[in-house]
């Protein structure tokens, strides 16, 4: 659909709301993102978000949008925002503000303002300080701080100095990362000077809205240049300095890829999926501790076991759930797994690297095979060879068991009954017995099982506790 045709249809929606605006005499925007992508042909109308900004006051706008809404938000009305819903279509209504925010708190010191300019003039960056007309005879683009020529040269910029935007709102200078690299445009000086300079005040800040921020990052097509943002800026260490830390140091004789260079690479190489991406930029984070000089060169052994652990401690902090915590550190202690293939895997090896990476197959081979950045396109087309031919061994394994799902041929109740025993450690310990058989030999039979099953409860070491 046509940019045209999204604003028409937009205004048409919007035209409830704007026609009680104008009944009541006062004035309706479209603020903000909306207007930016409107600008750049990238809304797509299902999606878009519409906030709306208005010279009325909070009460004011309660007035005038209930009568007409089918559903009325007010929890964000003391900071001047109401949200409703007309036709399952959501909005937010906001009244302009003029806020500024304590310097040891992330809550803004709300003040209301009757001007458009001025609140325009509190957005954190020029491609967000724009304003579209609604009430009146015609649209009408409001840009006090060129935020269209901005778009056009692809630069960012703040309304006003970016000190004291990022003062006022540390967050602001993660989502900076984000809109370079979705928009591929170029920091303004005084954007990375003021980054620099105030990397410190992140500690205000939620690690649940970091975490948000990072994710939105990592989400975009290509996030490399927001990433090499936060890395240039030192913003990443104050929330994630295992990245910075990528950076190693040369050695002059026993010389390395650059690891840091290599990671943001294979983020850049992975799907736009959050566990994913966070796998990438966290999967080699084990390499500075495990950093070792022999006599063959460099090495980081386990650097694969230590990383999980890294990982996994640091997206607690971050507060991630424990789903994507366990999916993320799984991916990092195994992505190192399949380059024993090329050495040739037995069946049961096979089985092993299916059951090990459960529901994450497709993502850790995916991940494998981004993690391949070398420059020597026979290495690559190698790699890609034992990767199709694992897939096939895969495929036809699948085919003959249920490889996707594999455990052992007895369940824990038939285990109890043909033991005599009831819930205890013992069956624990029998079901570990009987899954490596299965993953030993693959299906042989409940009979041949019970057979194994019963020899090994007659000699398995019994340790007394006394």
């Amino acid at each position: 659909m046509s940019t045209v045709k999204v604003i028409e249809n937009l205004q048409e929606e919007v035209n409830p709301i704007k026609d009680a605006f104008e009944r009541a005499g006062k004035r309706l925007y479209f603020v903000g993102g909306i207007v930016r992508d409107l600008l750049l042909g990238v809304v797509e109308e299902t999606s878009v978000d519409i906030d709306l900004t208005t010279d009325a006051t909070p009460d004011e706008i309660e007035g005038i949008v209930r009568p007409i809404c089918d559903s009325i938000w007010l929890v964000g009305k003391r900071f001047g925002t109401i949200a409703i819903e007309i036709s399952g279509r959501k909005f937010e209504i906001t009244t302009h503000r003029a806020e500024s925010y304590d310097p040891s708190s992330r809550k803004p010191l709300v003040k209301f303002s009757n001007s458009i300019e001025e609140d325009l003039s509190r957005r954190d960056f020029t491609i967000n300080a724009m304003a579209m007309e609604l009430t009146g005879t015609s649209s009408k683009l409001v840009d006090p701080f060129g935020g269209v020529e901005d778009l056009i040269n692809r630069k960012l910029k703040t309304p006003g100095s970016a000190e004291d935007s990022f003062v006022d709102d540390p967050l602001r200078m993660l989502r900076a990362a984000r809109f370079i690299s979705r928009f591929s445009l170029d920091p303004s000086k005084d954007i990375v000077d003021a980054a620099l300079e105030f990397r410190g005040r992140l500690e205000v800040v939620s690690p649940e809205r970091i975490r948000d921020e990072l994710s939105k990052l990592l989400l975009l097509p290509d996030p490399s240049d927001g990433l090499w943002f936060l890395v240039d800026t030192g913003l990443f260490d104050t929330f994630l300095p295992e990245i910075p830390a990528l950076a190693l140091e040369q050695d002059p004789i026993h010389r390395h890829k650059d690891v840091l260079a290599h990671t943001i690479a294979v983020v850049s190489k992975t799907s736009p999926e959050l566990i994913l991406r966070l796998a990438a930029l966290l999967h080699d984070i084990g390499k500075p501790k495990t950093r070792e000089i022999g006599p063959n060169g460099v090495s980081f052994h386990f650097h694969d076991v230590v990383g999980a652990r890294m990982a996994r401690k640091r997206m607690q902090t971050l507060r991630f759930s424990t789903q994507e915590i366990e999916s993320v550190s799984k991916l990092v202690e195994l992505h190192l797994r399949f380059h024993t293939y090329k050495a040739g895997w037995n069946d049961k090896a096979v089985r092993r690297y299916v059951r090990d990476a459960g529901p994450l197959l497709q993502q850790l081979n995916e991940l494998t095979l981004a993690d391949v950045t070398t420059r020597d396109q026979n290495k690559v087309r190698f790699f890609h060879q034992k990767m199709e031919e694992l897939k096939e061994r895969i495929e036809i394994l699948s085919q003959q068991e249920e490889l996707a799902s594999i455990r052992p041929e007895l369940d824990g109740n038939e285990v109890m009954e043909i033991l005599g025993v009831g819930p205890s450690k013992e069956v624990g310990e029998a079901m570990e017995f009987l899954l490596e058989i299965r993953l030993d030999e693959g299906i042989i039979g409940k009979d041949e099982v019970t057979k194994r099953l019963l020899k090994w409860w007659r000699t398995r070491p019994i340790t007394s506790v006394i």
